[in-house]
């Protein structure tokens, strides 16, 4: 098997792993808080946002991890876990509903915290 085909399997296998830890992490936000407020995505986003500032950063920079492993888990599995169609999806339902100081709530905080997640992830990766 040519090294295309291992990394679209890696990261078939990552994706795999990410939308199982998604519906983990959904399935007990839920259960804690119910579902009156996308909580549960935002949660994803911001981990994964985290996640991926550090990985990314960790795994080009400390860590010796192959090109497709990276992938597997940069592409794979942060992109099966993390959940930009589901927030999009999420605050068109909040608008539509009148919702609109749900709305920018989420949408405020889903940006804010996403960016910050990803530049202390950054930041650590950088300072281990």
């Amino acid at each position: 098997m040519g090294s295309v085909m291992w990394t679209y399997l890696a990261v078939a296998v990552g994706g795999a792993i990410g939308c199982c830890a998604r519906l983990g992490v959904s399935q007990a936000v839920h259960a804690v808080y119910g579902r009156d407020f996308p909580l549960a995505t935002l949660i994803i986003n911001v981990l994964g946002c985290l996640l991926m500032g550090f990985l990314f950063f960790a795994t080009l920079e400390r860590l010796r991890v192959s090109p497709v492993m990276r992938t597997a888990i940069l592409t794979g599995g942060l992109g099966g876990f993390t959940t930009f169609s589901t927030f999009a999806m999420e605050s068109l339902l909040l608008l539509e509903d009148r919702e609109t100081g749900k709305a920018l709530l989420y949408l405020f905080l889903s940006v804010l915290l996403g960016l910050t997640a990803a530049f202390l992830g950054a930041y650590i990766a950088r300072k281990l």
